[in-house]
């Protein structure tokens, strides 16, 4: 476990999966990470690779041959390397050498940069494909926050709201049986209350989205999540169906990749929400969480 920390946060990240397991807001001294109780789940914040969600059948085909693979992918399960640390920021590196062929047929090298700036924690990921002809992935975060944040508060005193982003159609998506199915639009800025019952069938999933809020309504407390240019989000808690309940966390997951759809062919190509990378290139793209 490392720590990075500035005047308003103390963040500490474990090298197993390059993840976050701890932030602390020094002025109003609240953490905010869920605890990774595994009575509700026992993770973090995993970062998802090279698929998010699931695979129809648990499968998918690279050139004629098959591959099995579990969800969300095996990245949140190795051991990164160090590559740089400073007091505020981190880099973690993981290069793949030939250790995943059998489940995914592509060399790359993987790098989370952390870096704080005042009271947001910025998250920037690099893919880089080192293979001889062109990749494909997924790849998605998945930060929990605890909720209530304080003691006199419960889960129902707080709510979500989820804003669009400009000049692009926000849609909604649901999971049936882990797999994904378009809902309807979702345009326009998206204001609820957190009750059990959302999360009844699973996540909600939106595309072109924004900003993702997670706020308390009888403090100021709350999650500011920036992640333009994603082209999905997920909000999920673990959902208690036998008394109706949710876990103590929030989930608000940007993601550059989904579940399957139903109707997919299961060539990785041709997956709905799939990434393209040419030979030598390098993926890039960053989210942000500002605690308050």
């Amino acid at each position: 476990m490392i720590t990075i920390e500035n005047d308003w946060l103390k963040v500490s990240i474990r090298t197993e999966g390059a993840e976050v397991r701890e932030v602390y807001h020094k002025k109003n001294e609240l953490d905010y990470m869920w605890t990774g109780d595994s009575a509700y789940w026992g993770r973090v914040s995993p970062v998802l690779f090279p698929i998010v969600g699931r695979l129809k059948g648990d499968q998918y085909v690279v050139n004629g041959e098959p591959y099995s693979m579990s969800q969300h992918g095996f990245l949140r399960d190795v051991n990164f390397e160090i590559a740089e640390q400073t007091a505020s920021s981190a880099s973690f590196q993981f290069e793949s050498d030939g250790l995943f062929t059998d489940i995914y047929p592509y060399e790359f090298k993987a790098i989370i940069h952390y870096i704080l700036s005042e009271a947001s924690l910025i998250v920037r990921w690099e893919i880089m494909n080192e293979n001889k002809e062109t990749m494909y992935f997924s790849i998605g975060a998945h930060p929990a926050f605890r909720i209530p944040l304080l003691e006199n508060e419960t889960v129902e005193d707080y709510k979500v709201k989820v804003i669009p982003a400009e000049n692009k159609k926000a849609m909604e998506y649901e999971l049936t049986d882990s797999l994904i199915k378009e809902k309807g639009s979702a345009d326009g800025v998206q204001s609820f209350s957190l009750t059990p019952s959302l999360f009844a069938n699973d996540a909600s999933i939106y595309s072109n989205i924004d900003y993702v809020t997670l706020e308390s309504t009888t403090t100021s407390n709350g999650i500011d999540v920036t992640l333009k240019g994603f082209p999905f989000v997920g909000i999920w808690s673990n959902y208690n169906e036998a008394d109706g309940t949710i876990a103590p966390f929030i989930c608000i997951e940007p993601w550059y990749g989904v579940a399957d759809t139903n109707e997919t062919s299961g060539e990785l190509k041709d997956k709905f929400g799939i990434n393209k990378l040419e030979v030598g290139e390098t993926f890039q793209a960053e989210y942000g969480m500002r605690f308050r």
